[in-house]
């Protein structure tokens, strides 16, 4: 069963890996490639054909622009390319300050996303020039549609489609403790896991003081069953006589009886509540540490691929803002070395694209990983709980049988009294006693004179 669904999918993607040298590219989706090295003209101008230089293809994207891919370079942009030095020309007095998109690389047979689809190009701004800013559409688009609490990402909730549970309506812990709690006791968070950790470790704790509860009750039983046998051996009224002397030696005797009845019921107590309670998940405590300490470590890692990807977007921000400082200086010429630069910064800017995409690529793989383990550990922390309440309830029905089972005993040993005291019967005792005791039965008479 795939309880996983497709959360290990990217939020947002910011184009495959760098195809093999050589690597032809094909249209994206939604585009519609042109013949190569040639330009269908705009509308109202299909009276011109404009060529293309060597290597360098063009597209419409979804939305109707056009741009322009380099098969050997991998690089996109809006503007068409002139045919010296692979650099884009002007095509117009409004032309556009954009450079090619900073991850503009291509998968192998495919190029990326277009400017304005790939999550990684520069900012749409107004008319056809971009805005590098200070922010990419990435992470735009990731405060849109995703939030991200202690580095963890969930879906905004004003975007956020509805999810299905994983296990409806069982109320599992697999589905409603991803996020953090804030702590009680403190101005800190506390893990959703930690807390269903810590309902284990409390149920582990409550399921001692019951063990040493019934160990109580056991001592209880004990000194009791002592008590009475020492009862029954007391001399005192040992000389009634009579069918009420037979009935008082039974009382003393049923106390025997019942000494023996709760000694038993101690005994049993132990072997079969007390001790299976106490050493049911002898190492219960232990095994959750570990279970919490590895749980923890992918909240660490995660953590720390977090900070990787907020590293490599300020990168990125930081190479947009200087391509287009040297953008905005070739436009306006104040340096021969302009060309040149540009062509550096674009690489860098490139280059901190594919940084920032792996990043992103790294924290997903440890948030997935994380998602996994967290589905796992806690429908196996959910499982325990069920057995360790079941294996209670079962050990409790058990004493109160024990329970019913003395009482049925201690009745049994006051049936023989009962049954003696009913045949109690004075008359009979008085007639008994003086067979056994008179001294003659001539009255006296009076004297004669």
């Amino acid at each position: 069963m795939n309880l996983l669904g497709d959360h290990t999918c990217c939020p947002w993607s910011f184009g495959a890996s760098e195809p093999a040298p050589g690597g032809r590219q094909a249209a994206p989706a939604g585009s519609q490639p042109q013949k190569p090295g040639m330009v269908p003209p705009p509308p109202g101008e299909e009276s011109q054909i404009i060529l293309l230089p060597p290597g360098w293809q063009s597209y419409l994207s979804p939305q109707g622009r056009r741009y322009y891919v380099n098969t050997t370079t991998n690089e996109t942009t809006w503007e068409r390319p002139s045919s010296s030095s692979g650099i884009p020309a002007s095509p117009g007095p409004h032309r556009s300050s954009l450079p090619p998109t900073v991850n503009g690389y291509h998968a192998a047979g495919t190029p990326a996303h277009p400017p304005e689809t790939a999550h990684m190009s520069v900012r749409k701004s107004t008319g056809d020039s971009q805005n590098l800013g200070s922010s990419s559409p990435g992470k735009k688009q990731s405060k849109e549609n995703t939030i991200t609490i202690n580095c963890v990402t969930f879906p905004h909730p004003d975007t956020m489609p509805e999810q299905q549970l994983l296990k409806p309506t069982e109320w599992s812990y697999c589905d409603y403790f991803w996020a953090d709690k804030k702590d009680p006791q403190g101005n800190g968070t506390m893990a959703g896991f930690e807390l269903l950790l810590q309902k284990q470790l409390k149920g582990k704790q409550m399921q001692k003081e019951m063990s040493e509860f019934i160990r109580e009750r056991i001592k209880i039983e004990e000194e009791y069953a002592k008590n009475l046998a020492k009862l029954s051996q007391n001399s005192l009224a040992a000389q009634e006589e009579g069918s009420l002397g037979e009935a008082w030696a039974q009382v003393k005797k049923s106390l025997a009886d019942e000494a023996e009845v709760h000694l038993k019921f101690s005994a049993k107590l132990h072997s079969e509540v007390e001790k299976p309670l106490m050493n049911f998940r002898e190492n219960f405590k232990k095994d959750m540490k570990k279970c919490e300490h590895h749980i923890t470590d992918l909240r660490k890692q995660l953590a720390s691929r977090h900070a990787a990807v907020e590293k490599a977007r300020k990168a990125l921000t930081e190479r947009q803002r200087d391509l287009e400082i040297k953008t905005q200086q070739l436009e306006i010429k104040l340096s021969n070395k302009t060309e040149e630069d540009i062509k550096k910064a674009r690489r860098k800017s490139t280059q901190a694209g594919d940084d920032l995409m792996r990043c992103v690529d790294l924290y997903n793989q440890a948030q997935s990983k994380w998602f996994e383990e967290m589905v796992t550990t806690t429908l196996e922390l959910e499982r325990l709980e069920a057995e360790r309440v079941e294996m209670i309830r079962q050990h409790l029905c058990q004493y109160t049988q024990l329970r019913h089972e003395t009482d049925m005993f201690n009745q049994s040993t006051v049936e023989p009294v009962d049954q003696l005291l009913r045949k109690v019967d004075p008359a009979k005792d008085r007639e008994l006693w003086v067979r056994e005791h008179k001294t003659g039965n001539i009255r006296p008479v009076d004297m004669e004179i």
